[in-house]
């Protein structure tokens, strides 16, 4: 096995594939990438049973073959490598790096001990790279951390028609998101499909496809082995599905006789931003908002205090009171790429919902985010 490739072709290969590598694994062989050459390609694949990366890029083949090597040292090696060509051949069980008067050797990996990578399930359709990125880190961020709830750890894809919709929640705040899409038939398109990928996973393969132009999304069916596939630009990736569903969102969306407000974004941002530095680790931030046409923001207790005024247009009620556990709060308005939102609030420890708003502004756009208003208030 002989090839020659560009650096940085090279390095962006093994950078997409690495990450599918664990971070520790008692399997050797799931440690190692798998590279194989023909045909003027070369594709560089990773495997952990949780997620596969593969890639395929043009190279000068000289000779056929597969071989796995260590892939953190090979990713080690990507990132010093000299601008230019790059030479790499295996001779016996020895694969060699040489670029630019630099030459690496590494041992390699048995190869018949290494599991067969997953089939790439057949596309339902396709959805904008860069749009598909920025979604999925805005509902990202209201994804659980806690491992023993699996379940609350995933975003939710529902494809339906000529929309996606994608969904999080950690039970104390739930995001969801809107966004075009363009089924194919041939996939099965052209009927609903619903998945639950871990939020991880699904942000990691989401930025790295960002610059892609378009992203074909597959999930394969239930007795299929329950994953997802993702490509583009010459990049794939399979995810292994989490078993269970979100809970439904309508009602809790529905909140019927909320006082209304309506903010700028950034504005409101900024203002959280300065008045938590004096919150304790568990305090919330309060926001008092009233009819003048103004939120005041206040933190802290005692001598330890912060406060700050916007702007901000109340309707539904002369007065109303929302305390927020900070980091959320944050978490959420950071999440939002238009500049004004509605505020749709039912009262202290109760359910407040923020919504983007769009050019028409009495239709909401697709982004939403739901927050629960603590009970205890600064």
């Amino acid at each position: 096995m002989e090839f020659r490739i560009e650096r940085g072709a090279f390095a962006e290969a093994v950078g997409w594939a690495g990450r599918a590598l664990p971070s520790r694994t008692p399997v050797p062989v799931l440690g190692g990438l798998l590279l194989g050459a023909g045909g003027g390609r070369v594709t560089v694949s990773g495997f952990d049973f949780e997620a596969a990366a593969r890639t395929e890029v043009a190279a000068e083949t000289v000779g056929a073959g597969e071989v796995l090597v260590p892939g953190r040292r090979l990713l080690g090696i990507c990132r010093v490598l000299p601008e230019g060509p790059v030479s790499c051949v295996l001779e016996g069980t020895r694969f060699t790096v040489e670029a630019g008067g630099t030459r690496f050797g590494l041992s390699t990996l048995p190869r018949e001990e290494y599991p067969a990578l997953p089939s790439q399930p057949m596309p339902y359709g396709s959805v904008d790279a860069g749009a598909f990125a920025a979604a999925v880190g805005q509902v990202a961020v209201a994804a659980g951390r806690d491992e023993t709830l699996p379940v609350l750890t995933g975003v939710q894809l529902r494809l339906d028609g000529e929309s996606m919709m994608l969904s999080a929640s950690d039970r104390y705040r739930y995001a969801v998101r809107r966004l075009e899409w363009k089924p194919e038939a041939a996939g099965g398109g052209d009927g609903a499909a619903q998945t639950l990928v871990p939020a991880r996973r699904l942000l990691d393969v989401a930025r790295s496809l960002a610059r892609s132009g378009v992203v074909r999304v597959g999930p394969a069916p239930t007795d299929g082995g329950g994953l997802v596939g993702f490509e583009g630009g010459g990049m794939r990736a399979v995810v292994r599905l989490l078993d269970g569903r979100l809970p439904k969102y309508g009602a809790l969306f529905d909140l019927a006789g909320a006082s209304v407000a309506e903010v700028e974004c950034g504005v409101l941002a900024e203002a959280v931003r300065r008045v938590a530095v004096v919150a304790e680790a568990s305090g919330p931030v309060r926001l008092d908002f009233s009819g003048e046409g103004s939120v005041l923001l206040r933190a802290g207790y005692g001598d330890d205090v912060a406060a700050q005024r916007v702007p901000a247009v109340l309707s539904g009620a002369e007065e109303v009171t929302v305390a927020f556990n900070p980091a959320y709060l944050l978490d959420a308005l950071n999440s939002f790429e238009a500049p004004r939102l509605r505020i749709e609030m039912l009262g202290t420890g109760q359910r407040a919902l923020l919504s983007a708003i769009g050019a028409d502004e009495a239709v909401p756009a697709g982004h939403q985010h739901l927050l629960m208003s603590v009970k205890q208030l600064a």
